[in-house]
C-alpha cells in the first residue's frame, strides 16, 4: 500500500525560489514537501550553470549557481523539508481541507496548500539531429550542460551554438581544455555583446578556433567514445575536427506538462497570479518565480524570493485557520536549532 505523505505545504519545484519558500514557510511553522523532476535540488542553477557566476543576489556581489543552491539548502535545513526528486506531479485534486497530489513515482502527498515554483515548467535540451546520439550521450561524450569544468581539462571540445551558454563556456573552457572549437552557422552571435567581443578577441589570439559558417553534420567514434565531429556548410562543404566532447547549446524545450491541465489561469504558458499574494484562480494554490506572471513582473531570482515570502504569509491562515499571525523579524525570532 502506498504511503501517504501529509504536509502543510506542497512545493512543486526545487529551484532557488522553491527552496527559499521552504524557509519562509518554515519561519511561519508550516511544514513542506518539495517535489521536482530533476534528480537533485537546484533547478536550472544546478543543472545548467552550477559554475556560472550570478551577480544580482543581494549581499553576494558574485556567487555561482551551485554555491547559491548549497546556501539555500542550508537555510532551509532547520525546517526539515522532505524532498521527492526524480518525479513530477501528475495530478492535483482539490479536496476538503486541501489537496491530494500524486507523482509519476506513485507517491501520494496530502497538503493544505500548494506553491508552484516550477520555473517555466519541466525542461530538456534541444538535441541536434545526429545519428548514434544516445550512445554518446550516455557516455558523456555529448552533453548539453557543464557541471564541472575540470572534467574537460586537457580535452578537445567542440561547442555548438550561438547564444550566451555557448559563448560563456567557450571563454571558460579555453583555459582548461586542450582545444576549443566553436561551431556556429553565422558570424553574428546572440550572446551579450561584451562576451561576444571577448570571444572574438580570444579567437584572434588563437585561444579558440572558430568554425563559421558550419553546422553539426555527424559524429565519429565507436558509438560511445567520441573521436571527431563532422561539420558542414549549407552548400554541403564538409569539415572534420577531432574531438573528445561535443557540447551542444541549442536552448531548452520547456513544457508545463500536467500543470497545464489543472485549470489554472494560463497566459502564454505562465500562470496569472494576484501580485500581493501570488494566489492563482484556484484557492490554496499559489505560483511564484518564473512560472508566475502579473503586471510589472521581473524574471529575477530576487523577485521570486520576495514572492515566496508573500505566498507563505498568504497561506498561513489556510494552514492555521483562526490563528492570528504576529509578524516577527528573523533577528528576534531566530530559527530552530
Amino acid at each position: 500500500m502506498t504511503e501517504t505523505i501529509t504536509t502543510d505545504v506542497a512545493i512543486i519545484g526545487a529551484g532557488p525560489v522553491g527552496l527559499f519558500a521552504v524557509f519562509e514557510c518554515g519561519m511561519l511553522k508550516m511544514s513542506c514537501t518539495v517535489i521536482d523532476t530533476l534528480e537533485e535540488i537546484g533547478g536550472q542553477c544546478a543543472a545548467l550553470y552550477p559554475e556560472k557566476p550570478i551577480f544580482d543576489i543581494p549581499a553576494h556581489p558574485r556567487i555561482d549557481g551551485a554555491a547559491l543552491i548549497r546556501a539555500l539548502e542550508e537555510q532551509a535545513a532547520p525546517f526539515s523539508p522532505q524532498y521527492l526528486l526524480a518525479q513530477r506531479v501528475e495530478a492535483l485534486r482539490p479536496e476538503e481541507g486541501g489537496f491530494t497530489l500524486t507523482t509519476s513515482a506513485g507517491r501520494v502527498v496530502r497538503a493544505k496548500a500548494v506553491i508552484l515554483a516550477a520555473g517555466a515548467g519541466a525542461f530538456g535540451p534541444n538535441r541536434p539531429p545526429l545519428n548514434d546520439l544516445p550512445g554518446y550521450e550516455a557516455s558523456g561524450a555529448v552533453r548539453y550542460m557543464v557541471t564541472k569544468r575540470e572534467e574537460f581539462r586537457g580535452k578537445r571540445v567542440v561547442i555548438a551554438g550561438g547564444g550566451d551558454s555557448a559563448v560563456d563556456w567557450a571563454l571558460s573552457l579555453k583555459d582548461v581544455a586542450a582545444k576549443v572549437i566553436v561551431v556556429h552557422r553565422r558570424d553574428k552571435f546572440r550572446a551579450a555583446p561584451e562576451t561576444a567581443a571577448q570571444l572574438a578577441t580570444a579567437a584572434a589570439r588563437g585561444e579558440v578556433e572558430m568554425a563559421i559558417p558550419y553546422q553539426l553534420h555527424g559524429l565519429e567514434g565507436d558509438g560511445s567514445r567520441l573521436s571527431a565531429v563532422t561539420l558542414a556548410t549549407l552548400k554541403g562543404e564538409e569539415k572534420r575536427v577531432e574531438a573528445d566532447h561535443l557540447l551542444a547549446f541549442f536552448g531548452l524545450s520547456m513544457e508545463l506538462g500536467p500543470i497545464a491541465e489543472w485549470g489554472l489561469g494560463l497566459e502564454r504558458s505562465h500562470i496569472a497570479v494576484e501580485p500581493a499574494t501570488c494566489a492563482t484562480n484556484i484557492p490554496g494554490v499559489h505560483a511564484i518565480g518564473d512560472i508566475a506572471t502579473y503586471p510589472g513582473k521581473l524574471k529575477l531570482i530576487l523577485q521570486g524570493f520576495s514572492e515566496a515570502a508573500m505566498a507563505a504569509h498568504a497561506i498561513h491562515p489556510r494552514v492555521f485557520p483562526g490563528e492570528a499571525l504576529h509578524f516577527e523579524y528573523s533577528t528576534s525570532k531566530g530559527v530552530p536549532a
